[in-house]
């Protein structure tokens, strides 16, 4: 290989790694730890072992209304068994979190991203993102938007394969 040969082939893996960089997390990764995360509403639930749906929000977003009950009856369903669920807002007014928190009355914990933070480390795409992570903490599972039966069906299905995975 000659010398325009190494710089096109360096070329092209600096290129695959920043676009990867750019991507935020995405299946593989492990997901940044709720605990530290700079969130209101409450201290987050234990997740250590536990198959775990963070859905990112926002109270201006028709979908992540839609998502909530369904959501709901996914943590009814499976909480028994090992699932956790923590809704994580974007919304940069407090008040507006609080609205939309209060109409819909998740069963489920819900949390407001104050400074941003997490959202910026995640690198959500679009609202409502939800990331569904295996008991080590992977990210296994992501779904940009919420697509009504079909979405919640997905998951249904996704949390149901990782609750029979066996504990490592």
């Amino acid at each position: 290989m000659g010398t325009a040969g190494l710089v096109l082939m360096l070329a092209g893996f600096w290129f695959a790694c920043a676009i990867r960089a750019c991507a935020g997390v995405s299946v593989g990764d492990v997901f940044p730890p709720l605990a530290t995360a700079d969130l209101a509403g409450g201290t987050p639930p234990a997740t250590a072992g536990k198959i775990v749906l963070v859905d990112f929000w926002a109270s201006w977003c028709a979908p992540c209304k839609a998502s909530f009950p369904a959501y709901g009856r996914l943590f009814s369903e499976y909480a028994a068994r090992g699932l956790v669920i923590v809704a994580v807002s974007v919304d940069e007014s407090p008040s507006n979190y609080e609205s939309f928190v209060r109409k819909l009355n998740p069963p489920f914990p819900v949390a407001l991203d104050k400074g941003q933070s997490l959202v910026r480390a995640v690198q959500v795409p679009t609202m409502p993102t939800s990331y569904l992570i295996d008991r080590a903490g992977r990210v296994r599972f992501v779904h940009q938007g919420f697509h009504g039966a079909a979405t919640e069906q997905a998951l249904r299905k996704e949390i149901e394969s990782l609750l029979s995975e066996k504990e490592s």
